[in-house]
């Protein structure tokens, strides 16, 4: 069983016979991850979502890639932070609604490797998670995206999908011309580069859930997309946030297990405690909330993380707990601190219950 990844050694056994069996006890017992919001909206210091709320045009907004750096992101240190902090696994933004992709790709030069870093930050943050045994997460939006032409447009697919700037932006394709297939498959060949450039890969975790429920979500062949994930690596977990189409290995709702949505079909409300697996995501800033790096939000300390875990191990959910490194790839120092000081805590006490 030399191959079996490294954040499986212990669930050999289970691994031999299911590998996704395997994935899911581990994932189960993991309890506890590091989300990492990082890209080019780190550099404006405000909101992962400042492109859309500011409505910034995408020709505009593209030139914050000539000043992608990442000079300060240290993988190693990255993955180091997450073990002491009491973490089994990293999840990071591959790619966010903004289409820029911190990974080699072949679909598209709006990569870190074509900014001025030069750098696949997934590649070396797989190569330090491999080495220390951590599970390793790949955030990726999808249906939702603020660049590719045949993404989908506002209208048809909600009031969220695109921002709504006061002129047409000249690059989107609209009506006749446009083609969500061509999106479609764009999205699907990124999701095999991931699943086939990093090695082991622990989940893959979908974001953007709201646009397809805008619309007819069958568009969107999710069902086709986890098929290809489990064919790609057999041992990969799927989760769409709060789950789409209820075949996901687990799902993934902000700050509570609760929640309010309807289902697709509007057959009712998802339950408190479905079947499957649930991980809370949650994230350090606060007042305002953001995941990204915002020179607004406060900072939870030490005990306010506790509680986090606390609140999650409470409702039988993991804890994903974000944080949004700076502009130059470095974990905040207010960060990194309260993270340290609650591993401890961790390392003494064991989980909170």
């Amino acid at each position: 069983m030399g191959n079996i990844p490294s954040y499986l050694r212990g669930y050999e056994a289970e691994y031999a016979s299911d590998p996704r069996a395997a994935a899911l006890k581990w994932f189960g017992e993991a309890r506890y991850g590091l989300f990492l919001h990082y890209g080019l909206y780190s550099l404006l210091g405000s909101h992962e979502w400042a492109q859309y709320r500011e409505k910034i045009p995408v020709a505009e907004y593209a030139e914050l890639a000539g000043r992608f750096t990442a000079e300060k992101f240290d993988a190693g240190k990255i993955a180091t932070l997450a073990v002491e902090a009491g973490m089994k696994y990293v999840n990071i933004t591959t790619r966010h609604h903004d289409s820029f992709c911190l990974f080699e790709s072949a679909e598209t030069d709006f990569t870190s490797t074509n900014a001025p870093a030069r750098r696949d930050l997934l590649g070396e943050l797989a190569e330090a998670c491999a080495a220390r045994g951590l599970g390793l997460c790949f955030y990726y939006s999808h249906g939702r995206d603020w660049r590719h032409p045949h993404a989908p447009n506002n209208g048809e697919w909600g009031d969220t999908a695109r921002p709504a700037y006061d002129t047409p932006e000249p690059t989107y394709a609209c009506g006749d011309e446009h083609d969500l297939e061509n999106y479609i498959e764009f999205m699907k060949r990124q999701v095999t580069e991931l699943l086939t450039n990093y090695g082991p890969v622990a989940a893959i975790w979908l974001d953007g859930i709201s646009t397809p429920l805008s619309g007819d979500y069958a568009k969107f062949k999710c069902q086709e997309l986890y098929d290809l994930v489990h064919e790609l690596q057999p041992g990969v977990l799927v989760s769409y946030k709060q789950g789409l189409l209820g075949t996901e290995d687990f799902f993934a709702p902000e700050f509570k297990v609760a929640c309010d949505r309807k289902t697709p079909g509007g057959s009712g409300r998802i339950h408190e405690k479905p079947d499957a697996p649930v991980e809370i995501c949650a994230t350090m800033i606060r007042e305002p909330v953001s995941w990204g790096y915002s020179q607004k939000g406060r900072h939870l300390g030490a005990d306010e993380v506790w509680e986090e875990i606390r609140t999650a191990r409470r409702a039988g959910a993991n804890l994903l707990l974000n944080t949004g490194p700076l502009p130059d790839g470095s974990i905040d120092p207010r960060d990194r601190q309260a993270l340290l000081e609650a591993g401890g805590r961790l390392r003494s006490e064991g989980f909170p219950r």
